[in-house]
This record gives structure tokens, C-alpha cells and sequence, in this order.
């Protein structure tokens, strides 16, 4: 508690293109190893590379999006170190001249909202992928496959404004609706397409001036980065109180053993030695340019969550969990463009269709239920038709055969006993052959009551209204 914790992070998003940033190889992820490779993108003697429009114009999108400043001009820099999955031996990026800047994006954490500024959005080109595969000889060896070298990137950097790792993992999160909202990347962490390293450092509560940071690396999902940060900042917190320092270094978040690893020491700017790309020209943007893009962004998650609150009086909580998802936000308009009831539609959402999605592993542009025939459902529990536990029931059978809500109930006789005189008669019955819980019941043994319900429903296997039932069941006791 004596300590300020301050994070910053570097999120690398792989650009939904068809071809790479430089030339044009396929993008397309799965394909066999060493096939989507040209010279241009292996790096051989005499290439030129090419910018790719389309990877200039999702940048340009992406920083709009984040309240970027889009720069009318940038440039291209090598950035050189090595790698064994880079061959060039010098990464093409963007150094002092990129393509956004100054931005900010809104988070909430515990009900209080916090802007963290964004400090930049640039391009950068992917390096390949290491795999590695045993030994030869009783040495250890990598495999290469440069498929990937070359595909787009952009790198979006914050500002050190984060404060705890809750508030790290709500602005991934955060950041991935909004690249999703965009459609400019697929957001598959467990592709590689979207990737995180954390800047961490300590300082004593009160200081401003910031504490030694480390890197970390290897953070492949939400969960992991505030895990790895959560430990960093315990770990460091030990290293001053124990009168030590803080090192530079960049360290590997190791997830079956639940701790951080040294890698190496962490390289300043002046270590990578930029310097101009000799073989691109710098990009000029023409700002009629940029206000097309602007113009045409679609709806964002605040301002869809705000119409949705606005317009169909949903709470903070359900309309936030439904726009945090541009799918599922899509999916939730088009129910109640069947004219269902807002928050009934709102309540199935993030009920039983996200319950199921989630058991079956599927997303909601998966799910075999359409808004349509969710809407039906809905339809019918609102008219009386069936009651809410018979349509959980209708629920699982449309989920299985994909027929509709009305269908299923009509062939399976499940429609709702509403006609008073046959639940009187049941409630009767039953009062008759449980003595003992009507005494409980009088007795002041509010359970007795319930048990009572029970019985009633069981005998009309869950068709009878539930409000007669309780009503009918008072009146009776």
C-alpha cells in the first residue's frame, strides 16, 4: 500500500487484410509453412517493398476511433535488431512519424470511469514464427515459418495511466470492441492476431516521478496480463522493501508456474538505431481523406450502449455487457426488430443464449437460434402462451432442431393452463393430500408454501400460470 503501481501497454493488432503490408502474399492464417513468402517479403537482395492502401486506411480508422490526431504526414523507419523469424534483420515501423497521435479511450472499473490516454497508433510490418520442435543431435533447435513476416500490424501504445491491473484487462478489453466495432482485425488472441506487452513500474505514493519499468511478454489473453501484472507488482514491491533495485529488463510471464521470468535487458530507442526507410516514400494524407473515413465509422460501444439505455431503458450493466461485442450487439437490434420487449430481449441475451453459446464453445454469429425465431419465443411468453420455465424448455429444443418457438410448443401440448376453474380443481387436489404442509403453512412456514406450489405444477408438468397458481393457492389457504 505504500506504492503507486503505473502501467502502460503495447497492444499489437494484426490487420485484417488479404495481402501483407509490402507485397503481395496472402495473409491467410493456417496455411502450410514457408507458402504465403515472396522475395519482397523474405527480405532477399533487390526487393522493393510497396505500401498497402488498404493497411494505411485501417490505421487511419483505428485512430479515429481511439480520438487520434491523424499526422498529414509520416514516414517509415527501420528498426534494427535480430531475430531469427525477422530476415531482414531490421523491422519496417514507425518511429517519430506516425500515422496517429494524442488520443484517449474511456474505461470503467468499480462504477467510476477513467480516460487513458492513448499516445500513439503506427504501422509496423509482423515477424515470423519460431516453433519449437525437441532436438537433433541432443541439442535444442527452432523451426521457422515465415508466413507471418509481413503481415500488417499496427501498434497501439498508451499512455502510463493505468493504475492497477483490473483497470490493464478493462482497457484490453475496451480496446478489442472497438478494433472489432471497426472491422479492421478478427481480435483472435489465440491466433497471434492480437497481442499485449505490459510496462509496469513502482513509486512511492505521492511521487510523480516514475519508478524503473519492466517489459512483459508473452500475455495471450485478458486474464493473463492482469495474472502477470499482479504478480510483477508484488514482485517488484518485495525488491524495494527489501532495499534492492529495480532492473530494465524485459521478463516472459510463465503461466503453469504463475510467475515472471527474466528474458533479457530491456533496449532503449537508441539501441534499435532508426533510421528512415530508404525504400518507401513518406505517406501524405489528404484530410478529405481522413473525413470520409471519420464520417463513416459505424456506431461505437459508448455511443451504442448510451442509445441502448436512451432508447429501451436498459441499465448501465446489461446494456454495457451486450455492446461490448459489436456480434452480439448486432444480434440484440435485429430481436428487437422483431418487436420483442427490450429488456426481456436484453434478459435472453445474457441468459440461456449466452449459456448455451458458451457450453457448445460457439460465438453469437454461430448460434443456431436466430434473433427471429428468438423473438417468437419471446412473443409468446409476453401473450401467456407458455410460461418463462416451459420456455427454457422451448429454448433447448429450438437450439437442437432449429425449429421455431410457436411450432415446438403446439406439437409438444405445452401451452399454458390459464382457465381458473381447472387450476382451482388441481389446487384443491393438492391442498387434500398435503395436510401437513397446509398446517406448516398457517403455522407461519412461508416454505410450506412454495413446496405446495411445487406439487401444483408438477401435476400440470409446468403448464399452469404461475401468478394463478400462487393467487389461487393463498386464497384457498
Amino acid at each position: 500500500m505504500d506504492y503507486e503501481i503505473v502501467i502502460g501497454l503495447e497492444v499489437h493488432t494484426e490487420l485484417k487484410t488479404d495481402s501483407k503490408i509490402f507485397c503481395g502474399c496472402s495473409t491467410k492464417f493456417g496455411s502450410e509453412q514457408n507458402t504465403n513468402v515472396c522475395p519482397v517479403c523474405l527480405g532477399l537482395p533487390g526487393v522493393l517493398p510497396v505500401i498497402n492502401e488498404k493497411v494505411v486506411e485501417f490505421a487511419i480508422k483505428a485512430g479515429l476511433a481511439l480520438n487520434c490526431s491523424i499526422l498529414p504526414f509520416s514516414k517509415f523507419d527501420r528498426k534494427n535488431y535480430y531475430y531469427p523469424d525477422l530476415p531482414k534483420n531490421f523491422q519496417t515501423s514507425q518511429y517519430d512519424l506516425p500515422i496517429a497521435v494524442n488520443g484517449y479511450l474511456d474505461i470503467e472499473v468499480n462504477g467510476e470511469t477513467r480516460r487513458i490516454g492513448v499516445t500513439r497508433v503506427h504501422m509496423e510490418e509482423d515477424a515470423g514464427k519460431l516453433v519449437h520442435s525437441g532436438t537433433i543431435s541432443n541439442s535444442d533447435y527452432a523451426l521457422v515459418d515465415y508466413n507471418r513476416t509481413g503481415v500488417p500490424l499496427i501498434e497501439i501504445v498508451s499512455e502510463p495511466d493505468l493504475r492497477t491491473p483490473e483497470e490493464a484487462k478493462a482497457y484490453l478489453e475496451k480496446l478489442k470492441s472497438i478494433l472489432e466495432y471497426i472491422d479492421v482485425s478478427d481480435c483472435k488472441m489465440e491466433e497471434g492476431s492480437l497481442r499485449c506487452d505490459a510496462n509496469i513500474s513502482l513509486r512511492k505514493q505521492g511521487e510523480s516521478k516514475l519508478g524503473t519499468k519492466t517489459e512483459l511478454k508473452n500475455l495471450n489473453s485478458f486474464k493473463m496480463v492482469q495474472k502477470g501484472l499482479e504478480y510483477e507488482a508484488e514482485r517488484q514491491a518485495d525488491v524495494l522493501e527489501d532495499g534492492g533495485r529495480i532492473i530494465q529488463e524485459t521478463r516472459s510471464w510463465d503461466d503453469a508456474k504463475g510467475i515472471t521470468v527474466s528474458m533479457r535487458s530491456k533496449e532503449q530507442a537508441h539501441d534499435y538505431r532508426y533510421f528512415p526507410e530508404p525504400d518507401l516514400v513518406p505517406i501524405v494524407v489528404d484530410p478529405a481523406k481522413v473525413e470520409e473515413i471519420r464520417i463513416n465509422l459505424p456506431e461505437l460501444p459508448d455511443a451504442r450502449k448510451n442509445r441502448l439505455m436512451a432508447d429501451y431503458g436498459l441499465s448501465g450493466y446489461d446494456a454495457g455487457v451486450i455492446t461490448a461485442s459489436r456480434a452480439v450487439a448486432e444480434y440484440y437490434d435485429q430481436i428487437i426488430a422483431f418487436k420483442a420487449e427490450p429488456k426481456a430481449a436484453a434478459n435472453w441475451l445474457m441468459g440461456e443464449v449466452s449459456k448455451f453459446l458458451n457450453s457448445a464453445n460457439l460465438g453469437i454469429e454461430q448460434c443456431p437460434v436466430s434473433p427471429e425465431k428468438l423473438a417468437g419465443l419471446i412473443s409468446l411468453i409476453e401473450q401467456g402462451t407458455i410460461s418463462s420455465k416451459i420456455a427454457k424448455t422451448v429454448f433447448e429444443e429450438m437450439w437442437n432442431s432449429g425449429k421455431d418457438a410457436d411450432a415446438i410448443v403446439k406439437e409438444k401440448g405445452l401451452v399454458q393452463i390459464t382457465d381458473t376453474g381447472e387450476i382451482e380443481a388441481i389446487v384443491d387436489s393438492v391442498i387434500a393430500a398435503n395436510p401437513q404442509s397446509v398446517a406448516d403453512f398457517k403455522a407461519g412456514k412461508d416454505r410450506a408454501l412454495g413446496f405446495l406450489v411445487g406439487q401444483i405444477m408438477k401435476q400440470t408438468k409446468g403448464r399452469a400460470n404461475p401468478e394463478m397458481v400462487n393467487k389461487l393457492l393463498r386464497d384457498r389457504l
